[in-house]
């Protein structure tokens, strides 16, 4: 191997290396989430972002398709579509702006390479609305800008300039806690940051040649994808006869007859058994014709337990029986509508809130699992309207949405940017049918800004946040900026969580969701003390069923 150029076949497997070194990093990644709350999922984020494309490289590399446009193209586009979150949206844009620079060129040297991770910076602070210093931005940044000084100053060796671009990539990291003050108090850095410098480091062990298990799962197929019964049955299976048999040998069955017998199976068909034990034969052989093994088998002795199946029939029927299932479950196709709402939802409550508000469809997630680019692209793709509105229910969901948007252009997408699920209950209570869908959208932002939202949930670590010493195990009370109540009992800190959001401004209105790990009686109490303390509000109390997070409340 050169130490001069990256050939398209390393790079596959310096990129494969890297997903894999992020997976095997993604719980301690998801660890390093400044709040400690059991739902940390930068490192699951960007893992699910990276495996997506992974999953298409390694496809590549099996049958040795690894041109540099044909890797670049599966890189791109593979974690475009897979992208979670606003930490798996960066780092798909920093492959993006990477793969646009080097897709061009057979072998990659340092030049080509410094000004590939710079493309990529730019693309990646290119799509974030308002950049935030301290974060995988600013690694990246420090990447790139090392990568470039290394290429003028006439680096050649490519070990060398990993190891420099990697060291400092580190550096820039530490530093992160120095820029956000909120990750200085919490004792960490950058998560995304530290998720980008594991697939870096990945990718360096790829290119000094340790061994990495490099094997994926295949991607599944597509539901797009119908089989064809006869073309499918006939392509898959080349031997169509499951024959097995024993053979009560009648002399001694010794190494020689063993290994002409196999090699004879061998020569009509694959998947051979052959075991022999003292006076029996177990065989196993498919072929196209059974005759000829069960034929040579009794040159060796009498046959019993003989039993023939027909694959190919076999698996015409079972698919069969699959496309009736499918098309017995299949989602009825929509009504085509002017207008339709997509909502990110969890929560069995929450979902049917939003159904009773005239949402058209529910995609899985929010907090504990964030849905990702294609995840939207396939819901927009489901609901038939010429304007869809898209209600992301979280901050860390907007991005992709966004993504989404820009890959669609047969629809009308409108992103409502609501953070929390109050919100998007208001924006959809805010619609006024008949309206122009922008001056909607207006009215929709317009009045999720009067919403106040607070969440409950438990700590996974000690560590001090706002001014707050928290231990692992407290309850939180989570408000729109920051933390606003610590406790080691339920009711009390969320009724002081709903007190501090009061104290906040003047509401006329105070919503309760409490999750599926709350009783009723619990939650009914929750709203009995808040009745009585703020007796000029209306009090609303409603089954959310939403995992992590024992109460959502808002106030408007």
């Amino acid at each position: 191997m050169s130490n001069l150029t990256v050939d398209s076949a390393l790079m596959a497997k310096m990129f494969l290396a890297g997903a894999k070194n992020l997976e095997a990093k993604k719980e301690w990644i998801n660890d390093l989430n400044v709040f400690p709350v059991p739902d940390g999922d930068t490192g699951t984020n960007m893992t699910m972002t990276i495996m997506s494309a992974a999953k298409d490289v390694a496809s590549l590399c099996s049958t040795n398709d690894t041109d540099m446009m044909t890797i670049c193209k599966a890189i791109s586009s593979g974690s475009l579509k897979g992208a979670r979150g606003n930490s798996g949206v960066i780092l798909s844009q920093l492959l993006r702006g990477f793969c646009k620079t080097v897709r061009d060129y057979d072998s990659l040297d340092i030049k080509i390479l410094a000004e590939a991770s710079t493309k990529g910076v730019e693309t990646a602070y290119k799509a974030v609305m308002k950049p935030k210093e301290g974060t995988i931005l600013t690694v990246a940044k420090g990447i790139s800008e090392k990568a470039v000084e290394l290429s003028e100053n006439g680096c050649e060796d490519l070990e060398y300039f990993f190891s420099e671009v990697i060291k400092y990539g580190d550096e820039v990291l530490e530093k992160t806690p120095d820029m956000l003050p909120v990750l200085k108090q919490a004792g960490v850095v950058d998560s995304g940051g530290q998720g980008l410098m594991q697939v870096l480091k990945g990718a360096y062990d790829a290119f000094l040649g340790k061994e990495i298990d490099l094997n994926f799962q295949a991607p599944k197929a597509s539901n797009n994808d119908k089989p064809n019964f006869e073309v499918q049955a006939n392509a898959e299976i080349k031997f169509g006869y499951c024959t097995e048999f024993i053979i009560m040998t009648n002399k001694q069955f010794n190494v020689k007859m063993e290994i002409d017998f196999k090699e004879f199976l061998e020569s009509i068909g694959d998947s051979i058994v052959c075991v022999a034990d003292d006076d029996v034969v177990k065989v196993h052989v498919h072929t196209n014709d059974p005759g000829l093994a069960i034929q040579r088998g009794l040159k060796y002795g009498q046959l019993s337990s003989i039993k023939i199946d027909n694959m190919r029939l076999e698996h015409e029927e079972k698919l069969f029986k699959q496309e009736q299932l499918e098309s017995l479950t299949k989602e009825p196709e929509m009504e085509h509508k002017d207008v339709a709402f997509i909502a990110v939802s969890v929560g069995d409550g929450i979902n049917e809130i939003f159904k009773s508000l005239g949402v058209d469809y529910i995609i899985e997630g929010g907090q504990t699992m964030n849905p990702s680019t294609e995840d939207m692209l396939n819901a927009i793709e489901k609901v038939n309207a010429d304007t869809i509105y898209i209600l992301p229910n979280n901050k860390n969901i907007i991005m992709a949405a966004n993504q989404a948007k820009s890959m669609t252009e047969d629809k009308d997408i409108i992103v409502i940017p609501t953070k929390t699920v109050p919100q998007g209950i208001t924006a959809v209570i805010n619609y006024v049918e008949g309206m122009n869908p922008q001056d909607n959208a207006a009215t929709m932002e317009c009045e999720i800004k009067n919403v106040s939202t607070g969440q409950i949930t438990y700590a996974v670590r000690d560590t001090m946040i706002d001014d707050k010493e928290i231990h692992q195990g407290d309850y939180m009370g989570i408000g729109d900026a920051g933390i606003l109540s610590v406790g080691t009992d339920e009711l009390k800190t969320s009724f002081e969580m709903i007190d501090e959001m009061m104290s906040l401004g003047e509401y006329e209105i105070i919503s309760i969701y409490y999750g599926s790990d709350v009783t009723e009686e619990n939650a009914n109490k929750l709203a009995d003390m808040v009745r009585e303390k703020y007796s000029d509000c209306d009090v609303d109390i409603q089954y959310g069923g939403q995992p992590i997070y024992y109460y959502i409340v808002s106030c408007e």
